[in-house]
């Protein structure tokens, strides 16, 4: 067995985690990788959020740990913050650059943060009258508290919460100090012309993997899903939950292997009926809105050699093939709903260890690592058969695969065969 580098003569991985999926299995199952309980010592830590939050600053980290989220990951991952630092990258674009290259941020509906742009939601709310809007808690997942409306009175009763009138001597009266402090909500124009397949509306799945952000490296997985509503889409009652397309709203014990496909299936069905080159240019855009949004909270994250982060992208295509960022996640579901899926993720979960490579088989220099390429590094990747000297930058080729063939097993025996001299792991 190769000799783990954490320390001298160690060649053991502790490990603690603090989930209870699928996670705790692919970690269990590693070769040479030992569970600890309680305050035992670590090495690799996949903790919860809360975890991270009640104990992160707290803890010292000696060089060869790692753990799985950044201190304020949720610059990206909560709903208002991630809106607030992508309009801040594009006006920062559009001053420094110009508007063409601005304009390539324009992946994310129409946004205000709420109760605090209340005002000029109200005015853009007026400029396009009918229109469907989409109230989201900022700090909740699975679909929790969100709501469609049209009119402005279907949210008054939300909004007289959200306003504090002081008593004449500054202070709030005994009936608002036991009132129930308002949420923060984002409200967003509701997507109205999704891309159906066979009349139901679905959102993607994406992957991407930041081991660091200073300077930005950022993996993206080949595998990913689509998931689709149970029911076929339809505003005609925004009331009804279905449209509003939570997966964890819709399926709940009932779930069945048709509501979900596999990247390379849904890659193949849209190539089908729109052809290569079409294809193509959606999943470029798709790169471009990982990149961009990464690019959007670089100089806020609180980089640390410690951390490494595994993103849930949401991404929603629209009738032309655009494609809308919906939101990111920090703690991506990882219970499976089938076999199928249960394998997926422990592909996924697996090739995330072999990219931080606490067993340190890596040179450092890989452009892929099992079912992971390498998208980002301090700049962009190409692919190995791009002459970018005679194409120019302007014409690359991205070093990105999703939704194409995953060889990750062929992939990894050749990438972790020993040197000469050394047993295999």
């Amino acid at each position: 067995m190769l000799q783990c580098p954490l320390r001298e003569g160690r060649s053991l991985v502790r490990f603690k985690c603090g989930l209870l999926n699928t996670i705790q299995d692919v970690l269990r199952q590693r070769p040479g990788w030992v569970e600890v309980k309680d305050e035992g010592e670590w090495d690799f830590n996949w903790c919860d959020v809360g975890w991270l939050r009640e104990n992160f600053d707290h803890s010292y980290m000696e060089e060869h740990v790692r753990i799985n989220h950044f201190r304020n990951h949720y610059e990206l991952t909560r709903k208002n913050l991630m809106v607030k630092n992508l309009k801040r990258y594009r006006k920062n674009q559009e001053r420094d650059v110009g508007r063409l290259e601005a304009s390539k941020c324009d992946f994310f509906p129409c946004t205000f943060a709420l109760p605090s742009e209340y005002h000029l939601f109200v005015e853009e709310f007026k400029r396009s009258p009918g229109s469907t809007w989409i109230m989201k808690p900022v700090a909740k997942s699975q679909g929790k508290g969100i709501f469609l409306f049209r009119k402005l009175k279907d949210i008054m009763d939300w909004k007289k919460i959200g306003i504090i009138v002081l008593t004449q001597d500054g202070t709030r009266s005994e009936e608002q100090k036991d009132a129930a402090q308002v949420e923060s909500y984002v409200a967003q124009r509701y997507i109205e012309n999704p891309y159906l397949i066979n009349g139901r509306k679905f959102d993607l799945r994406v992957y991407v993997l930041v081991t660091s952000y200073v300077p930005l490296k950022a993996w993206l997985y080949r595998d990913g899903f689509g998931r689709f509503s149970s029911t076929r889409f339809s505003l005609s009652s925004i009331d009804d939950k279905c449209i509003l397309f939570s997966l964890s709203l819709q399926f709940f014990s009932t779930y069945s292997n048709g509501c979900k496909w596999q990247m390379q299936q849904l890659r193949r069905y849209l190539t089908a009926k729109h052809g290569r080159e079409t294809v193509e240019t959606l999943f470029t855009e798709m790169d471009n809105i990982f990149v961009r949004s990464l690019q959007s909270v670089q100089k806020v994250i609180i980089n640390d050699k410690h951390c490494f982060e595994l993103y849930g992208y949401d991404i929603l295509l629209d009738q032309n093939l655009k494609p809308w960022l919906i939101e990111v996640n920090a703690s991506p579901s990882y219970t499976p709903s089938s076999q199928e899926d249960y394998e997926m993720k422990c592909r996924l979960l697996e090739d995330t260890l072999n990219v931080v490579d606490m067993e340190g088989r890596l040179t450092g220099k890989e452009k892929r690592v099992g079912g992971y390429d390498l998208m980002w590094n301090d700049g962009p990747i190409y692919r190995e058969d791009v002459n970018v000297e005679t194409f120019g930058s302007s014409c690359f080729t991205a070093n990105t695969h999703l939704g194409c063939v995953n060889d990750r097993e062929k992939q990894l025996r050749w990438l972790l065969k020993p040197f000469p001299g050394q047993k295999r792991m």
